[in-house]
């Protein structure tokens, strides 16, 4: 079993649902049961999984995880820019997620290939 509460990527992962839900109170109410909603369960999925993989005994198993964290922070990436799109955020905002998301996104496929290449 490994220490998730040590993992960085995990740490910046806890921190980015806060600035999710920051972010989505000012979204309009007609929003905040639909892609606020989404943009929730998204941000807490990446630190969530890396958490419950952690705790597998097995890297196979770990590695999975951390492909389905993976893929809840391309999801949320693309809520993001459909965020912006819709005029819901500004550009700086939508700046700031996507380049905490890039930073979480390239240190899991770090782990992802050296959980692999054991």
């Amino acid at each position: 079993m490994r220490n998730f509460r040590k993992l960085e990527v995990r740490n910046d992962a806890v921190s980015l649902v806060t600035d999710i839900y920051d972010m989505l109170k000012k979204f309009p109410i007609s929003e905040r049961n639909a892609l606020a909603d989404q943009m929730r369960r998204s941000a807490v999925s990446i630190a969530s999984n890396i958490a419950e993989g952690a705790s597998r005994t097995s890297d196979r198993e770990f590695l999975r995880f951390l492909e389905i964290s993976t893929g809840s922070a391309f999801e949320l990436e693309t809520q993001t820019i459909i965020a912006y799109n819709l005029k819901y955020i500004d550009k700086s905002q939508l700046n700031n997620i996507c380049a905490i998301l890039l930073s979480i996104e390239k240190r899991l496929n770090r782990l992802i290939t050296i959980l692999k290449a054991q």
